[in-house]
């Protein structure tokens, strides 16, 4: 995909193998032999079981063969280090090494320091895959028809998934009459601090909801804090982002920026966050910025920070938002909103300091970026560093350096 493409520009895949000087495991579904040795493709094991049994050691890596398939799950529960990863990764012709099943999540990372790429997990019982350790990174994996394709449970801090493919990820895990409490239907699930939600695309996280209708995310965060979500390409979900925390529990400061969010659904959002009156609120201190969204559905709104909004609940600038309903909604004593352009049916909130109501001349439905003219063009208010998650990801979805008068959306021009 184009997008994905220019994820690796702006993000380039680090070595995955650097620093490793151990041992190398293989693995064929087919051909392999679990009493075999497991050191080369000529004596690959062949089931997920006797890896799992492994003693793997910082700098391993495991080869799985592609073409392969297994019922999970796939559990790296060794530790790495910084320096020496331990790696999965495809090995070999064909489609990528997939991993599925009802009985389990299909893999699962409750170790530090690994680095998973080219793998998919479909149909899983919970989660593609979970990640419950520290310091981990899954790089173009693929996960589908799971109820979330990624879940980063309370446990997961520091880690980052990028580059990857999360696709109709469209099961509840509860959905039954009353007592608002259906959930399901998730690109990424993230309840951990401070990890990185980076270049992925994301498509069909939605699902029949007893209590909602339809319901479902894109990324939903939900008592995690200093999670940083940017540069994602997002079509057809229900929702871009939902925001909560339980009570006891924080859901701060929070990052979304360089998102670009399209769907041709009737009804979806592009943000959802509450104020201490919710029942899974306050969310403080999250942060929309230099995000392009076009929803034409009649029943959407931009953005929705209510039962207590205010400035340090929510934080938008730079945004260029179209709906076909609600601009953005707020309460209490509103959003800090600034440098944006917005076209819908309706609003209720305050516009901020440069915002304009008006076309933004998208170059089309699913290509938002911004035609000459644009009145989104130099509207955007300079920002530092901080703004959207620091300096290295202070690039808009190409890559292109942004300018001492941003444009505001995600592209610049």
């Amino acid at each position: 995909m184009k997008s994905l493409a220019v994820a690796l520009l702006l993000f380039p895949a680090l070595p995955l193998a650097e620093g490793t000087a151990g041992t190398t495991y293989y693995v064929d579904s087919k051909a392999g032999d679990d009493s075999a040795a497991g050191t080369s493709a000529a004596t690959a094991w062949k089931s997920l079981s006797t890896l799992n049994a492994a003693t793997l050691e910082p700098g391993d890596t495991v080869n799985l063969k592609r073409g392969s398939s297994w019922n999970g799950p796939l559990e790296l529960s060794a530790k790495g280090t910084a320096a020496r990863p331990i790696v999965v990764q495809p090995y070999g012709k064909g489609a990528a090494p997939k991993l599925s099943g009802q009985d389990a999540h299909c893999v699962v990372i409750s170790g530090n320091y690994w680095r998973v790429s080219g793998l998919r997990a479909s149909n899983c019982q919970w989660a593609g895959f979970e990640i419950s350790g520290d310091g981990n990174e899954l790089v173009g994996v693929a996960a589908d028809r799971n109820i979330a394709g990624v879940h980063i449970t309370p446990e997961g801090a520091r880690n980052t998934v990028r580059n990857s493919w999360l696709t109709g990820n469209n099961r509840m895990s509860v959905n039954d009459e009353g007592g608002d409490n259906d959930s399901g239907a998730f690109g990424v699930l993230v309840n951990g601090d401070d990890n990185l939600i980076t270049g992925n695309s994301i498509t069909g996280s939605t699902a029949a909801s007893k209590d909602y209708g339809l319901d479902g995310a894109a990324v939903e965060i939900f008592s995690g804090d200093r999670n940083r979500v940017t540069h994602n390409l997002s079509r057809d979900n229900h929702t871009f982002t939902e925001l909560g925390a339980k009570k006891g529990t924080t859901a701060t400061g929070n990052v979304f920026a360089f998102n670009v969010v399209t769907s041709a659904r009737k009804l979806g959002s592009f943000l959802v966050t509450r104020g201490s009156r919710h029942i899974v609120g306050p969310v403080k201190g999250t942060v929309a910025v230099h995000n392009s969204v076009y929803l034409p559905g009649s029943r959407t709104i931009g953005w929705s920070c209510h039962d207590g909004c205010a400035p340090d609940i929510l934080k938008l600038r730079n945004n260029v938002i179209v709906v076909g309903g609600e601009m953005g909604w707020e309460d209490g004593k509103g959003a800090d909103e600034g440098g944006s352009v917005y076209k819908g049916r309706s609003k209720r909130f305050k516009a901020g300091p440069r915002t304009v109501i008006a076309d933004p001349r998208f170059v089309s439905r699913t290509d938002l970026r911004l035609s000459p003219g644009s009145p989104a063009l130099d509207r955007g208010l300079p920002l530092g560093p901080a703004w959207y998650g620091g300096a290295a990801l202070g690039k808009d979805f190409t890559g292109k350096a942004l300018g001492a008068a941003p444009d505001a959306g995600a592209y610049q021009q």
